[in-house]
């Protein structure tokens, strides 16, 4: 097959057509190039600034030894924990005699250590609000001491400082005897957030209740 003939320039126009063409393409690789040297003094400049920026140093020798990579850290059950804490503090015994715990007087009430007879006489005056309680009427011995618990750390978290528990007379309990009386001093004496409690005033339920005031602290945020 013969080759194709060379294209015939036909009129002055097309010969000033072509040469314009030529020009532009002799534009955009001098554009180009210059971009390129342009690009280059960067990389250069910026090379510059690192070495004189790390001064006079020598790259470390190949050791030949074997890097390994420490393994993360398990997560921590943080959640798991505190439940399990708060089951914990759940577990109260119920073998305890709170009157050979800590110091208790003839009306059943109770101090922690550190804490000064005017607290108690201020607390049976009524010298604090009463800010919440709970009314453990009709519990078994397992669900009353898990809602005192849960009751308890509740108002902490709360901030709240003085509450009412109603344990009952027992009037309508086997034999008469008020089961959850005694029950609920013992699992008190053993929270260590509670500082002291006596027997509730005639108004806020006599013999059947204890007002029990809180260790102080700070509310928590709610999660």
């Amino acid at each position: 097959m013969p080759p194709p003939r060379p294209q015939r320039i036909k009129g002055l126009g097309q010969l000033t057509g072509l040469r314009d063409s030529l020009a532009e393409r002799e534009r955009q690789r001098a554009r180009a190039a210059r971009e390129a040297a342009e690009q280059r003094a960067r990389e250069e400049r910026a090379a510059n600034e690192f070495r004189h920026a790390v001064g006079d140093v020598q790259p470390l020798q190949p050791h030949g030894r074997a890097v390994h990579v420490p393994q993360p850290h398990p997560p921590r059950p943080a959640q798991r924990l505190r439940d399990e804490q708060e089951v914990l503090a759940d577990s109260l015994s119920d073998e305890i005699d709170a009157l050979s715990l800590l110091d208790t007087d003839d009306a059943l009430s109770f101090a922690a250590p550190g804490i000064g007879p005017d607290v108690l006489r201020r607390l049976r005056r009524g010298e604090w609000s009463i800010q919440a309680h709970i009314d453990l009427h009709g519990h078994r011995v397992d669900e009353a001491r898990h809602a005192l618990g849960q009751f308890l750390r509740q108002a902490v978290r709360a901030g709240l400082r003085c509450v009412r528990v109603v344990h009952g007379k027992g009037l309508g309990s086997r034999d008469r005897q008020p089961v959850l009386k005694g029950k609920v001093r013992n699992w008190l004496v053993q929270r260590e957030e509670v500082i002291a409690f006596c027997q509730a005033r005639p108004i806020d339920g006599g013999s059947g209740a204890l007002v029990v005031l809180l260790r102080p602290g700070q509310p928590r945020a709610a999660s």
